[in-house]
């Protein structure tokens, strides 16, 4: 019994030691860094000045719809292998392209820093690894652009807000920073704003009847509809009831920009159908404007719908990383 008793402590010593091993090389992997929707491309000038690297700027370059002016879905940093060491391997988002191998691609967590995702792509020729590319490009995107707000709500999270009131009126809850302020509140209707450079960021959130939005070939317009009637009430613009030199009386509110085609596809939610919508809107009988991005959730339980909507101001400055930031809280939401 005595040497059955001392084997049984061994063999627990030592799987102990194995997992603390493990665990040591866990802790021991340093933070992740790099500025937000900024990857890290890690193939050889020759390539990235050739076709290879053609291919990739039109994966991860690609103009983002929904912003007044062109902006690329990432910023991307081009490093030779040779110089890929030390801290240049601790990007949270990194692509590498292996020439030599066979066909294919894989995607690695945490490879050199946490949170990491790493995206190797390979292939024997050059026409292999663009085939590659062009054929992976959702699954490059959706893993990057998830990385990235996956860490804008990390980010977020450290300092969270403190409206107990959403999940009191609502039944859900959402995260977002501290630094957004209430500049509206009613029993279904919740208006946040924050200010940001040359302008401000706004979040709402509402809910609607279940009568109100119904799956057919004009969904779009009414979710449009929808998000224009809150607008008039609520968004008013700086000339609203002011009189102009005809002694008329000026009316101005945010709607959407009839001239700019909105995107809209149906998703998922927080589990739920949605809807998601993207587009420009403006101020009538005025000059601002700016991005807007809406989801309209299909609450079936609770037989209701559930709007989010983030908009910015932000003339003169770019626009991508604000409308990120408001897209990873729309996402954060749990409804009960």
């Amino acid at each position: 019994m005595r040497y059955l008793i001392l084997s049984m402590l061994a063999v627990t010593l030592l799987m102990s030691c194995g997992d603390g091993k493990k665990s040591s090389k866990e802790r021991f992997l340093p933070d992740a860094s790099g500025a937000i929707n900024n990857v890290s491309v890690v193939t050889e000038n020759d390539s990235w000045d050739g076709q290879i690297g053609e291919a990739i700027r039109q994966v991860l370059a690609k103009p983002i719809y929904g912003l007044p002016q062109d902006e690329p879905m990432f910023t991307i940093s081009q490093i030779p292998p040779s110089v890929f060491s030390g801290f240049v391997t601790k990007n949270r988002t990194v692509l590498k392209i292996v020439p030599g191998k066979e066909a294919g691609i894989i995607i690695k967590d945490d490879v050199y820093a946490r949170p990491q995702k790493v995206i190797v792509v390979s292939g024997k020729t050059k026409q292999d690894i663009i085939n590659v590319l062009k054929t992976n490009e959702p699954k490059i995107i959706e893993t990057f652009r998830n990385a990235e707000l996956n860490e804008r709500q990390r980010q977020m999270a450290k300092s969270p807000h403190s409206f107990t009131s959403i999940k009191e009126k609502l039944g859900l809850t959402i995260q977002f920073a501290s630094i957004y302020e209430a500049a509206k509140e009613t029993d279904k209707f919740f208006w946040f704003r924050k200010d940001i450079t040359t302008g401000h960021s706004h979040l709402m959130i509402y809910e609607l009847p279940y009568n109100a939005i119904k799956r057919n070939d004009s969904t779009v317009n009414q979710v449009i509809k929808v998000r224009d009637s809150i607008g008039k009430v609520y968004f008013k613009g700086r000339l609203d009831g002011t009189v102009n030199a005809n002694g008329n009386k000026i009316s101005s509110y945010m709607v959407t920009e009839s001239a700019y085609t909105p995107f809209h596809a149906e998703t998922i939610l927080d589990n739920k159908p949605a809807f998601e919508t993207k587009g420009l809107w403006e101020l009538t009988n005025d000059f601002m404007g700016g991005s807007f991005i809406n989801y309209t959730i299909e609450d079936k339980v609770n037989k209701r719908w559930i709007g989010i909507e983030g908009f910015i101001f932000a003339p003169s400055v770019e626009k991508r990383n604000y409308m990120l930031e408001l897209e990873s809280v729309i996402k954060s939401v749990k409804i009960d």
